[in-house]
């Protein structure tokens, strides 16, 4: 699909988006300033009643009780002490719900033609943006015809059709199976890098967002609680205290040196030294870099290097943290220049004498490395 059919965002029209408001109901308030540089897909995460929801309808021009600012690029599109508040419409912003909202009385292509029409000046070509979505072979179907996940990609055909300059998401994949979520995930990051569209994403799952976000936001109780690139944001949060926001992980992205190594198990590249082994699967055949996770508490500490096992990853390191919560200790260990983390009981911990820049081994088997594909 070549570049001159499919219009790019300019990276200078919506560059960042500034927020400095405040929204207050009888048992919640939402404060945030923050001034969000705007690339790629951004995740936003958070328990619910965290205001993540609340944050995207500010932005879309759907929240009325809102005191602040809101600038995105040049345009201002709240000024509550100027009495400013542009209507929706006029933002540029589009918006994906969970729910669909699509017109049940049109069929998929009468939904895609009304985006067309409601949006003036057009430079995306409708024909283009069916083949982005794959919707060629349902343009006649009714909506009661489509599945979930059909569903959800007419719903991101008709947002971009109306060529916004900025593109919310709000939990589009939590009523989805895991088949129709994966499809969805790799056509919201095609769709991106075709049409360069900055977009805020809202999930529950963390899984979901570490697949396409190189940049999160973490909300709690209304305030922001940490913005940065997503690994360094997800290991701040494994210290997050006796209340975490997430289970505790070490999140990666590393290329892949091996596809099937014969045993079926794919291989990443740690270093020159070091690799981590993970079962194999069809939909890494032809992917450079894989994200990946492991959850704390299925690595293991070995003081001396454990040879004979059938468990396949074994990593050496050295403790550079020691964090204690509750009866519970979260070694953070450096192996090779990567962090990664590790729950064990206090009384292991006692067992083994563990302290502080003290080397060590790691050890967890290929089916602890998880992507959100498994």
């Amino acid at each position: 699909m070549s570049d001159n059919t499919l219009k790019k965002v300019s990276a200078d029209e919506c560059s960042q988006l500034n927020i400095d408001i405040s929204i207050n109901y009888q048992q919640f308030e939402l404060t945030i300033n923050l001034a969000m540089p705007l690339k790629g897909i951004t995740g936003i995460f958070g328990h619910s009643a965290s205001g993540k929801s609340t944050l995207l309808r500010a932005i879309a021009g759907l929240e009325k009780k809102l005191f602040g600012d809101i600038t995105l690029g040049e345009t201002n599109l709240v000024n509550s002490e100027q009495g400013n508040y542009l209507k929706p419409e006029a933002r540029h912003i589009g918006l994906v719900f969970q729910n669909s909202r699509l017109f049940e009385h049109l069929s998929v292509l009468g939904n895609l033609e009304y985006a067309v029409k409601r949006c003036k000046h057009n430079k995306l070509v409708l024909n283009e943006v069916i083949k982005l979505t794959e919707l060629s072979s349902l343009l006649e179907h009714r909506i009661h015809q489509l599945s979930g996940g059909q569903q959800q990609r007419v719903a991101l055909a008709r947002a971009i059709l109306a060529e916004p300059k900025l593109l919310l998401l709000d939990e589009p994949l939590s009523a989805l199976d895991q088949h129709s979520k994966t499809k969805l995930l790799k056509m919201m990051l095609n769709i991106q890098k075709q049409l360069n569209l900055p977009m805020l994403y809202v999930s529950h799952s963390l899984d979901e967002l570490q697949q396409v976000c190189d940049t999160l936001l973490v909300l709690s109780q209304g305030r922001v609680v940490n913005f940065g690139s997503i690994h360094h944001v997800i290991h701040q949060l494994n210290n997050f205290g006796e209340d975490p926001l997430i289970h505790q992980q070490t999140s990666l992205s590393l290329p892949i040196k091996k596809f099937n190594n014969g045993h079926g198990l794919t291989v990443l590249s740690l270093n020159a030294q070091q690799d981590i082994y993970l079962t194999s699967d069809k939909a890494f055949e032809h992917q450079t870099q894989l994200r990946c996770f492991i959850l704390a508490s299925d690595i293991s500490i070995s003081l001396t290097e454990p040879i004979n096992s059938s468990i396949v990853n074994h990593l050496f390191g050295s403790i550079k943290q020691i964090s204690y919560i509750k009866s519970n200790v979260l070694l953070t260990i450096n192996c090779a220049s990567q962090e990664f983390f590790v729950t064990i009981s206090a009384f292991s911990q006692q067992k083994l004498s563990l302290t502080s820049r003290q080397q060590v081994y790691l050890q967890f088997k290929a089916s602890a490395v998880r992507t959100f594909i498994h």
